[in-house]
């Protein structure tokens, strides 16, 4: 595995992070459990990518709830983008 290899594979390990961040944002975390330790833990790892897409792309209303399609977009970009061109 060359460097190249290497970088993919992170990618796709932040890929894995980025939908378990979204997917533990469902669940209510409570400080002081292990729940809330492993959230805080994928913000700190995330929110610096995703927080420049927020600013260009903010959440979307949806009735009384807003929908954060920043993870999303991160995903597609390095998925479609930056794992085939690391693959090359």
């Amino acid at each position: 595995m060359g460097i190249f290899g290497l970088l993919a594979w992170l990618v796709e390990l932040y890929v894995i992070l980025l939908i378990a961040r979204a997917l533990l944002s469902w669940f209510p975390a409570r400080e002081g459990t292990a729940l809330y330790g492993v959230v805080r833990v994928l913000d700190a790892i995330t929110e610096p990518v995703l927080r420049p897409v927020r600013r260009i792309l903010p959440p979307v209303r949806a009735g009384g709830a807003s929908i954060d399609l920043s993870v999303l977009v991160v995903v597609i970009v390095a998925q479609i983008v930056v794992v085939p061109l690391l693959r090359a």
